[in-house]
């Protein structure tokens, strides 16, 4: 295999090396798969979960695209939950609770059942670098292998430092090495490097835990699913999570291994992420708090081993074991492993383009945590994305980029190289202006088309959304061209306390009003027959109300994203000379600079260019 020149290597098997090997496969390149370990083919290093507010619409739009993170969400899940529901559906958030060793097997199983995919255990400790332009890779055992392309996708693997109190010791996750070699080169290149750290909590035996002291988290009780194909199904039994709090004791015991903490003592040095903090920031941050949340998760269907959401640290073990045994449910608590940090290298994601191509290096790409993102699915839409403009380069074909009101994929990418981070990035629907169009509910709607232009969803797929969005349809217009008498709808509206209607009227006025649901309209005749004689599912149904009840709002949005439109359509020249425009402010020339953004929309969304600057340069552009 080894005088073979493949079109894409991918170095690392974690979330987003997984899914831009199975993308580039899938895609018709020949393609390796380099890991450390094959055993740990898409472990879930932390918590074993997917999904999430925000995340789960990612997870949604990976599917759309053909990607197999949901398909594998789905398969090995034991309980689901849609977040937010009491909120408008733009926020509504899935979310799984999952088997974790199931799903690295079904992860494992689907890629080697990939065609164009091969494997091989080794580290990468070089890159092949010729003219500027990769060519290959270099591993620990002095095997060289040819590739057009290169993913990098370490995690947190590159010159991983693991610390647990005052112990330190080389690690990208516990039990396993670090990386070596990578780093050094890339800077030797002129990449510029830096240094983030993430937490784990400690892993305890659930047989030793009293529930009977905590709240139970059961799932929804009609669950869904992730994945928009029709390969899964949703769960039928599902296991509760529980959940239970600190309390001032537990703070004071913790307070107690403080000066034995390596977030502050001085041995740790980078940031963490500052929408997980470990417990001993959020004790020493929110010192007016005297409890936080614990979320205790089971690891899968059948084992005991339980995750301790909340409780992440780095405290000595001691102290760990000391305070959790204060926590209400866990005083004869048996620990598996104890909670740690662990710091790792990272590549401000600025020196990067929209296709995650480095703008130094052609042909190499990052995804995930080398470029200072947390989390399983930011890691794994930016592998998805790297896989298929890797394949797409190698095949001389035109790059993938999405906008940021076509995807919550294309928001995430274009804040890290155009804003860059220094901090664990995470996604949050506040991050997106276009909210509104980027629901988890049609995500199919939104990508699947795409997907399959480029060659990644099937036409199966492609035709399975086609009749969702044209039955959707038509159930809308069905409600605009039906008309209600008062005698029908007014009991309805009268239960509602809504206003009553003394003439008769179209349906779709009723339907919009906010207090008014799909359950209510279903009790009239008309409604009830045309669900039962077109064989509407549950996501037609429901993809008809949001359509419905959401019409205005989506429609503003749609009109304010052809405004954003507009403005991506300005290119900007590559290498365009910002030295020569004296009237914009010395701050934005540099930005620009280092940036080189390609048009006028991401010049905009640059820290520290003006709309005056902006307007300066329309005029210098000729515009």
């Amino acid at each position: 295999m080894f005088d073979k020149v493949y079109d894409v290597i991918v170095v690392g098997a974690g979330h987003a090396g997984s899914e831009a090997a199975a993308s580039a496969a899938n895609m018709g390149s020949s393609t390796l798969l380099i890991t450390m370990n094959l055993q740990n083919i898409a472990q879930m290093s932390c918590n074993p979960a997917m999904g999430g507010i925000a995340k789960g619409q990612i997870v949604r739009e990976i599917d759309a695209l053909g990607g197999y993170s949901g398909i594998v969400s789905d398969t090995s899940a034991i309980q689901f939950k849609m977040l937010n529901k009491s909120k408008g559906p733009a926020m509504w958030s899935p979310r799984v609770q999952s088997d974790r060793m199931r799903f690295a097997e079904d992860w494992r199983m689907m890629l080697e059942q990939t065609p164009n995919l091969d494997f091989y255990q080794d580290m990468v400790s070089g890159l092949i670098i010729e003219k500027h332009k990769v060519v290959g890779v270099k591993t620990s055992l002095g095997i060289v292998v040819r590739a057009k392309s290169v993913v990098l996708t370490n995690g947190t693997f590159l010159n991983g430092l693991i610390h647990i109190g005052d112990k330190n010791f080389g690690g990208g996750r516990a039990g396993e090495r670090a990386a070596t070699g990578i780093t050094e080169q890339l800077v030797d290149l002129g990449f510029q490097s830096g240094r983030m750290k993430t937490g784990t909590p400690p892993r305890v035996d659930g047989r030793s835990l009293d529930y009977s002291k905590m709240i139970e988290q059961p799932g929804d009780d009609t669950p869904e699913k992730f994945s928009y194909s029709d390969v899964t199904k949703p769960l039928t039994t599902q296991r509760s999570c529980y959940m239970t709090y600190t309390s001032n004791l537990v703070h004071d015991l913790l307070r107690e291994g403080f000066d034995r903490s390596p977030m502050f003592n001085g041995r740790i040095k980078s940031l963490g992420p500052r929408y997980c903090p470990s417990i001993e920031d959020k004790i020493n941050r929110f010192a007016d708090k005297d409890r936080h949340q614990l979320f205790i998760e089971p690891e899968g269907w059948n084992t005991c081993e339980v995750y301790v959401n909340g409780f992440s640290t780095s405290l000595p073990e001691d102290v760990q074991f000391k305070a959790l045994r204060s926590v209400a449910g866990f005083e004869n608590v048996k620990f598996f492993r104890p909670g740690y940090a662990i710091e790792y290298d990272y590549f401000p994601p600025t020196q990067l383009k929209h296709t995650l191509e480095t703008k130094l290096v052609e042909g190499l790409y990052f995804a995930g945590q080398i470029n200072g993102t947390t989390g399983y699915e930011e890691a794994a839409s930016q592998g998805l994305m790297a896989g298929i403009n890797a394949s797409l380069k190698v095949q001389e074909r035109d790059e993938f980029i999405l906008k940021r009101n076509e995807a919550y994929i294309g928001v995430l990418i274009d804040d890290l190289i155009t804003k860059g981070t220094e901090e664990p990035y995470r996604m949050f629907t506040s991050r997106a202006e276009y909210r509104t169009l980027l629901r988890q509910d049609n995500a199919d709607f939104r990508l699947t088309p795409k997907g399959f232009e480029i060659g990644l969803a099937s036409e199966k797929r492609l035709k399975r959304m086609e009749d969702k969005h044209n039955k959707a349809e038509q159930f809308v217009q069905f409600f605009k061209d039906l008309s209600v008498k008062p005698e029908v709808v007014n009991p309805i509206l009268d239960d509602k306390e809504s206003a009553l209607v003394n003439q008769s009227g179209k349906l779709f006025k009723i339907f919009a009003r906010p207090n008014i649901e799909m359950n209510d309209v279903r009790k009239i005749n008309e409604v009830e027959q045309y669900i039962t004689d077109n064989n509407l599912d549950r996501e037609i149904i429901e993809q008809t109300e949001i359509q419905v009840k959401y019409a205005g709002y989506i429609e503003k949005e749609k009109n304010n994203a052809d405004k954003l439109t507009r403005l991506e359509d300005i290119k900007i020249p590559p290498n365009y000379d910002y030295s020569q425009i004296k009237s914009m402010s010395f701050e934005a020339r540099e930005k620009l600079r280092k940036i080189q953004p390609t048009s006028i929309s991401q010049a905009s969304r640059i820290s520290g260019v003006s709309p005056n600057d902006i307007s300066v340069l329309l005029v210098y552009m000729g515009r």
